[in-house]
């Protein structure tokens, strides 16, 4: 043993200490009792079986203490033959609970393993976006995949393999106590010298599985990370440097993990060398029993075999045990998921949004700040109003709070001061679900998933029919394209949209819009990035989106916003100016020089 596990084993207040920091260690595993009460026939199943199977296997060493007694010392080969029969008959029985048994953990393994996904996965979807802005996204994949995956095998035959070990010790205990209570006192007084030290040591397995489990999430993320981006790594040329990134992050989560193994190896060599002493032990006191007749050379074979089962059992459990620690790492990290609440929330008593659509916004002396009050503000007091099928339009540079000010009306963040209303309610007032329905947004790099076209289309609106989702994609000109298209609507675009073009994305992305049909329109610039043609379809397609809904435009390019109803210009957070674009040319500032820069590039080109 090491000189930490002697120190702790023989100090007495080290070892209680110890003993009673286990259940601690293992506290997280108590919050999969919910999943797994659940499925209340299934555990009745479950236990049924495992204590037929148990009782049918303590049942064997007593019919063979008799065969011995009986049979063998009284040279009885009849008697011998009728309890062979009797221990097939057992074995039939316990074969058949056996299989049952693990038959109906494992699937009640899948099955919370199942909902445990599906609730961290859903919390993760009801999660604010500020919780996204401090969590790496694959670190969370890792957890929502690799942990469960672990908690997968906890569930299933761990649990069961526990549960078996735990019924057949306490059943060996008692009959070997009614075997022969002398023999059972000696295994009363050598079991604490075999499961203290056990206990000392297993508490530092708990750390060491959460330091496992941390080094894969940290490579998990490192590697959805750079493969989403492998175009852009290849373009700087990262291969190296970036594999070597993961070499030395896959490294430290070998050495975790192997420290985490030897530990495990330790504690199992251990178990068994205690247990193995404990029994010669055993065996040699029972042997002087026998000699001085207080019991039969069958009850002693019946006893050892007791022995053995229980301290095969014993070996089981600190392998478990072991796995354990694992896994209420593993749960504690999901746990914290669950446990997150979010700073956005609908309020308790929601007031409704008009029922027809009025399609206003305003904002009342709205100021922002992403680290709370006292932070450095994003937008400071920032107001103005949006009227029924009027487009306003932000400009401004970069850092000037445009794009906050979208975030803001969808509520992915709450304001630090001031107001925002639509429809005259102000938003903290309604639910989410029903201020979001009220915007269909168009991002200036659209997401694409990697489903088909009519998948993404149909994002804006789940049970939208085929003939809709056509009808959306002729008003946004992605009919265009997609009738050159081998598999049409049921193409395949790949992650990210890979298979499609930058024009072609955005056409999607309105078409997603056009479908979902909502009152207001939210345009994170559109066209800033596109070639001359695909910017002269984006903007065909989105004036027709446009049509008779209330738009608020990010504008990079001036030209695309000359017929807005009110041009708004920030700069510092603030809005420094608004008017018309004639009315900002005419004034002369900041969107002038703007104009003039834009339309004397756009002339000379």
């Amino acid at each position: 043993m090491t000189d930490q596990a002697v120190s702790a084993a023989s100090d007495p207040e080290k070892i209680v200490e110890d003993v009673k920091a286990a259940p601690r260690q293992l506290q997280p595993l108590r919050r999969l009792l919910p999943f797994l009460l659940r499925y209340p026939l299934r555990l009745t199943l479950t236990i049924l079986f495992l204590l037929v199977s148990a009782i049918s296997s303590l049942a064997i060493p007593a019919v063979l203490g008799g065969a011995i007694d009986e049979g063998f010392i009284a040279q009885n080969l009849e008697v011998v033959g009728q309890y062979g029969w009797l221990i097939v008959g057992i074995a039939v029985i316990m074969g058949v609970a056996s299989g049952a048994r693990f038959y109906f953990i494992s699937v009640i393994g899948e099955r919370v393993v199942a909902d445990l996904r599906q609730a961290v996965f859903a919390h993760l979807l009801r999660l604010d976006a500020r919780y996204f802005d401090t969590h790496r996204v694959g670190e969370l994949t890792s957890r929502l995949n690799g942990d469960t995956s672990v908690i997968r095998g906890a569930v299933g035959s761990n649990l069961s393999l526990a549960l078996r070990s735990l019924v057949t010790i306490v059943g060996a205990l008692v009959m070997m106590l009614l075997t022969s209570p002398l023999l059972t006192l000696g295994v009363v007084v050598a079991l604490p010298a075999i499961l203290i030290p056990v206990m000392a040591y297993s508490r530092r397995l708990h750390g060491m599985s959460r330091r496992t489990q941390d080094a894969l999430a940290e490579l998990s993320a490192m590697s959805t990370e750079m493969l989403g981006a492998n175009r852009t790594v290849k373009a700087f040329t990262q291969e190296e440097v970036q594999s070597a990134h993961y070499r030395h992050n896959s490294e430290a989560s070998y050495v975790a993990e192997t420290r985490r193994l030897g530990a495990r190896a330790f504690l199992v060599g251990m178990v068994i060398f205690l247990g193995t002493a404990a029994l010669v032990g055993l065996v040699w006191w029972g042997a002087r029993s026998v000699f001085e007749g207080t019991v039969t050379a069958g009850q002693l074979a019946q006893f050892l075999v007791y022995a053995l089962m229980a301290s095969g059992a014993l070996t089981n459990l600190s392998e478990v045990l072991g796995s354990l620690q694992t896994v209420a790492g593993s749960t504690e990290r999901l746990i914290e998921i669950l446990d997150t609440e979010p700073e956005i929330v609908d309020p308790v008593h929601p007031v409704v949004l008009p029922a027809t659509p009025l399609g206003t916004v305003d904002f009342e002396n709205v100021s922002f700040s992403y680290g709370g009050p006292g932070g450095d503000m994003v937008l400071n007091g920032v107001s103005f109003a949006v009227g029924k099928g009027e487009t306003v339009a932000l400009v401004g540079p970069s850092g000037s709070g445009k794009s906050t000010t979208l975030s803001l009306l969808q509520r992915f963040y709450d304001v630090t001061g001031g107001a925002i209303r639509v429809d005259g309610v102000d938003i903290r007032d309604v639910t989410m679900t029903d201020l979001r329905q009220r915007f269909a947004y168009v991002e200036q790099e659209p997401i694409i998933f990697a489903g088909t076209i009519a998948d993404n289309i149909r994002f804006g609106k789940p049970d939208a029919g085929m003939d809709e989702v056509v009808a959306a994609a002729k008003a946004a000109l992605v009919d265009d394209f997609v009738a050159d298209l081998p598999r049409g609507y049921d193409t395949v675009v790949g992650e990210r949209g890979v298979m499609l073009s930058g024009g072609q994305k955005q056409r999607l992305a309105i078409a997603r819009a056009i479908l979902k049909n909502a009152p207001i329109l939210l345009l994170d610039e559109a066209t800033s990035a596109l070639d001359a043609q695909s910017e002269r379809l984006v903007q065909l397609a989105l004036e027709h989106l446009m049509a008779g809904r209330t738009t608020l435009v990010i504008a990079h390019r001036l030209a695309t916003i000359r017929d807005a109803n009110t041009i708004l210009v920030l700069e510092g957070g603030e809005v420094i100016d608004r008017g018309t674009h004639d009315q900002l040319v005419a004034k002369g500032g900041r969107y002038a020089e703007l104009a003039r820069l834009q339309f004397r590039l756009a002339e000379a080109v």
